[in-house]
């Protein structure tokens, strides 16, 4: 059963960050930076130029998820984030199932992120062993989230600023030296094939789309952080599309930069890592390796807001009861001095260092397709709360419902049928999703709810 239930004498989160605040917290979550860096150059060996097509029909599939996470976030802006919104609308057992995949998504970026900190580092610093990297790396991050969150917002915001002028330098030196005209991208369109180029097929450039839709994943971290914004029912909204707007624009003008100033295209579509063979052709060595610190930079930013994030997950979950004594109101712990949850941060922290001496590839299997299912659900929720009114107290409201929703569950229908076919990445990772979304349903039959149910917060109350 719903409920809420409050106990005075335990401390809270407390309210201490603006609109910034949170917006310079979730950039950090989505890394453009990262993203550009690392994902996109699969993108670019898949569907070539496509990628830019690829790009417009993420970011169309992405406004409709923000919208979603907008409406959501603004009716519940609570530190459990997508549960509390599910199964505020869908029931508590399709909460904890939210839940269960989520706590999957908020342990293993950091780790995931972390083995790939040296990787970067090595046209620096050849040779750097990645787990040793990862565990100082994590281990770092997690000390530096137990501080004060408005700390946090500062600190991070320093270093996206680092990441985002590394971007804008980028896309200055692709376009300046312009190879071939933009508009080339959208009107002919193509891709490699072994050492040549062909028109790139709609195939290719769906499968890159759904690639994209990872890509710019992250806006919606900014409800993490709502029980500690100010007026959050009415200013977090406004932080979750700006996060996504800026995110469109800094992951999308280097891409289309790098594709205008390559000198041999097909070089660069092929290379592992384009965006430093872009700047050590027209910046020099010296610019690249100055560009992949900024990375590092952008990497250990992305680690530190997502321990931020995954601690108030976790500190959410123990509050609203969802693991019984003696671990809920540990979890639950806010320190007296900081404001922070010390002791979930400190459990993201813990198992991001040992995740670190885990095999990658284990690693991104065992992440699974969490995103598909978090997505269908807070799309699905978006559904319910307008049917039954439970959404009908949020400050924020969709535009032209319900064309949000239904664009966003046709799309990872999409996601769905290109990642099965995938034998060899994408069917696993579904498989472990299901894998999780079934645990999480029989841990709530067989010990939740005999426990008579689970309280949850709905983050709208004052606190601190």
């Amino acid at each position: 059963m719903l409920e809420h239930q409050l106990e005075p004498a335990r401390p809270t989160l407390t309210r201490s960050l603006g609109t910034w605040g949170v917006l310079f917290l979730t950039l950090s979550v989505a890394t453009p930076a990262s993203s550009v860096f690392v994902i996109v150059p699969g993108m670019f060996q898949i569907a070539g130029t496509g990628a830019v097509w690829a790009m417009l029909l993420a970011g169309v599939v992405c406004v409709a998820t923000a919208l979603i996470y907008a409406e959501l976030s603004s009716a519940w802006p609570a530190a459990g984030g997508e549960y509390v919104a599910v199964a505020r609308t869908l029931g508590p057992s399709a909460g904890f199932v939210m839940l269960g995949v989520n706590m999957f998504n908020n342990l293993l970026f950091p780790p995931v992120a972390g083995l790939g900190v040296a990787a970067v580092l090595g046209a620096v610093v050849p040779g750097l062993p990645p787990v040793p990297v990862a565990v100082g790396v994590v281990f770092a991050a997690a000390l530096v989230a137990v501080l004060r969150v408005r700390v946090n917002a500062w600190l991070t915001g320093v270093f996206l600023a680092v990441e985002l002028v590394a971007l804008l330098a980028v896309a200055a030196l692709g376009l300046g030296g312009a190879e071939r005209p933009i508009l080339d991208f959208l009107t002919a369109p193509v891709m490699p094939i072994g050492d040549g180029l062909a028109p790139a097929s709609p195939t290719a450039i769906g499968l890159a789309a759904s690639i994209a839709i990872f890509a710019f994943n992250g806006y919606g971290a900014a409800v993490y952080f709502g029980e500690e914004m100010l007026d959050a029912p009415r200013r977090i909204a406004r932080a979750i599309l700006a996060a996504l707007v800026l995110t469109l624009l800094f992951e999308g003008l280097p891409t289309i930069a790098a594709l205008a100033g390559a000198a041999d295209l097909h070089t660069l579509l092929t290379a592992d890592d384009p965006f430093g063979l872009i700047a050590r052709q027209l910046g020099g060595d010296g610019f690249a390796g100055v560009l992949a610190i900024a990375v590092v930079v952008a990497i250990v930013n992305a680690i530190i807001a997502s321990v931020l994030a995954g601690a108030r997950f976790f500190y959410a979950t123990g509050r609203d009861g969802a693991w019984g004594r003696p671990v809920d109101p540990w979890l639950a712990s806010v320190h007296p001095r900081l404001g922070s949850p010390w002791a979930a941060t400190l459990l993201v922290g813990a198992v991001g260092i040992a995740c670190c001496f885990l095999p990658l590839s284990f690693l991104l299997v065992l992440s699974g397709s969490g995103l598909v299912a978090i997505y269908a659900g807070i799309a699905l929720a978006a559904i319910a709360g307008r049917r039954t009114g439970a959404t009908a107290h949020a400050p924020y409201r969709m535009p032209l419902y319900p064309l949000a929703p239904i664009v966003t569950l046709l799309a990872l229908a999409f996601v769905v049928w290109t990642s099965w076919a995938d034998l060899e990445e994408g069917r696993p990772a579904l498989i472990a999703t299901a894998a999780q979304i079934a645990a999480a349903a029989l841990y709530y039959r067989w010990v939740v709810r005999r426990r008579g149910g689970w309280s949850i917060h709905p983050g709208l109350e004052p606190s601190g």
